[in-house]
Order: structure tokens, then sequence, then C-alpha cells
């Protein structure tokens, strides 16, 4: 059983840790139940006292990239954010980040997503690419989220060549939030990439989505983007919500370990568990 790291809240009583079940092609798990689950801290099992499996509305920041290596793929993008606009939950609320040569703010959090799409729809690529600092952008801007599930969703080459963060700072950035960062890596296996940064851009997504999470669908065939921002709306509407009250209700601002199985009938062995696989507990 694959286990990936993801979202995970707390307080002083109470761990609540957002876990997805998927087949091994991707498809959302969605008749389990809280026998089916079983979850440990630091090796230890824990009582689960909260099961939840809803589609609670959900605070999106929406990251697009503008630079100029992604001109001739903005068409596409604009569609898959069309495609996913149309699965919102109408208590979703949305903002949205630009990067170029520099991330912006192209508009704080709304619930109107035709705003957001028109948005979208008049970008122009130009410039470099900005990508950590853009994550980092989105992650100060989450933090007046009013929604308790919180994700990022990139649309991007992934060859950052501009940035003032470095990619250890966003990593460290990401495992300390409350939020899943998922990507749609557009990466033409025909084209001759001229960069260094650019040839890395596929494995800077799938490290820093891993670290919430989440995940970066490398899109090889643009025509394939409508379909993919559409499983990673699905994904953030088919979550299980585990919570316990851990054992010892320490305190200690120390890192604790988590682990989620299933207890499932042998035929889905090969479901795909995905959760974070630690904590900080806040301090004293």
């Amino acid at each position: 059983m694959e286990v990936t790291p993801a979202s995970i809240r707390i307080d002083a009583a109470l761990v609540l840790v957002p876990t997805n079940v998927t087949t091994p092609a991707g498809v959302p798990v969605t008749n389990l139940g809280q026998d089916d689950f079983r979850l440990f801290e630091d090796n230890v099992e824990q009582p689960i006292t909260v099961f939840r499996q809803d589609d609670a509305p959900v605070s999106i920041g929406l990251l697009f990239d503008t630079s100029g290596s992604m001109h001739g793929k903005m068409r596409k993008a604009c569609e898959a954010a069309a495609a996913f606009f149309q699965t919102a939950n109408p208590q979703d609320e949305f903002f949205l980040v630009s990067f170029g040569d520099r991330p912006k703010l192209a508009m704080a959090f709304t619930s109107d997503s035709d705003q957001v799409f028109r948005r979208i729809s008049g970008f122009r690529p130009f410039g470099r690419t900005s990508l950590l600092d853009a994550i980092d952008l989105a992650l100060r801007q989450m933090k007046t989220a009013r929604n308790s599930r919180k994700a990022l969703i990139v649309v991007s080459d992934g060859g950052d060549n501009f940035s003032r963060r470095s990619a250890g700072q966003i990593r460290s950035a990401l495992l300390e939030s409350d939020v899943r960062l998922y990507a749609m890596g557009i990466f033409d296996a025909q084209e001759h990439y001229r960069t260094q940064e650019e040839r890395n851009g596929p494995v800077l997504l799938d490290d820093l989505a891993a670290h919430t999470g989440g995940k970066n669908y490398p899109v090889d065939n643009l025509d394939e983007l409508p379909a993919i921002s559409v499983r990673i709306s699905r994904l953030l509407r088919t979550e299980y919500l585990l919570g316990y009250s851990p054992a010892s209700a320490a305190r200690d601002g120390k890192y604790h370990r988590l682990k989620v199985t299933l207890a499932v009938p042998e035929g889905a062995r090969q479901f795909h568990t995905t959760y974070r696989e630690g904590y900080y507990a806040p301090a004293q």
C-alpha cells in the first residue's frame, strides 16, 4: 500500500487527518466506513472519534504560470480551469495568483468562479518563471481562508528560474501549512527544453506536491488538461476526515509520526492511501 504525506489539522486536544483512498487507476474509493480505518501515532493505535466524508467547501488558490515558456499552452490551461470550476461547490472560495518574473495576487478570495475565469482568460505569457515565490505568496494569502479545507492548484511547466525563495524554504513552509498542493505539470514530450530549470520542472512539482499529500499530474498531451483538472476536483471532494484525541495530549512542539492503514478485504490491498505522515504538536 502506497502512503504519501498530506495535510493535517490539530488543536490542543484533537488531531484531524484528511485522508484520500484511491484505486491504482486514481479513482476515489468512496464506500469505506470508520471501521475500515486504523490510525496510529508514534506506533500507538488511536481510537478514531471523528469520522466524516462529505463535500465540505474548500478554499482554493489557483496559481497560473504566465511566463514566456507557457506560450502556446494558455488556451488549454484556460479550458482546464473551466472544467475545474464546473465541479465546484457553491460555497467554495477562490483566489488567483499569476506568476511570470514575479508573483502577483491577481484576485483575492471570491466565490465568483466566473470572475476568476475571466481574469485567467486575459493572461498573456511573458517573462521568466517565479514558481516558488508564487507558492510563498499563495500560502500567505491562504491564512485568510474561511474554510478549514484548503488546497493550492498549480498550472505550470514547473521550470522555476527567477524566484528569491529556495525549494527548501518552500518545502518547509508547506510542511508547516494545512494546505494540499496539486499540480498540472505541462510537459511536452516533443519539446527540447532550453534550460536546466525547465528540465527539472517535473521533479520540482512532484516533490512539492508530495510534501502536502497532493499530487503532480504530468501532462504530455495538452488535450488531457481538462480531464485532469476534473480528477483533482473530485479528489478534493472525496476526502475522509479521521479525528482522534492523542493519548498524551502533548504540547511539546515535537514531531509525531502518523500511520493510517485500511482493514479491508484482500482485493482492496492495492488501494492507495494518502495522508500526512506526521505533525508538529503545539508548543506550551
